[in-house]
């Protein structure tokens, strides 16, 4: 399935990989990667991940206290905030 992602993730995601980049250059990616990855999960499986608020589903990273909240279209998941 595809992805999409709203507007404001970008910032979302550029305020983290900010945050952890001044700790240490490779931690950053290491973010970058896991996120993706996750992405990824939940294209490949939309219903992978629980159900948040109404049509919301959360996928919780694991190394990092970060999750992203997406929602399932006919063709396509949408990422709405990375937090």
């Amino acid at each position: 399935m595809r992805v999409g992602y709203h507007s404001a993730v970008q910032g979302d995601v550029n305020r983290v990989l900010r945050r952890y980049d001044k700790e240490s250059s490779r931690l950053g990616d290491e973010f970058w990667d896991e996120l993706n990855k996750h992405i990824h999960a939940a294209a490949a499986n939309p219903l992978r991940f629980h159900p948040f608020i109404r049509d919301l589903r959360r996928a919780n990273l694991k190394r990092f206290p970060y999750h992203f909240l997406y929602r399932i279209l006919s063709d396509r998941i949408r990422i709405i905030a990375v937090r």
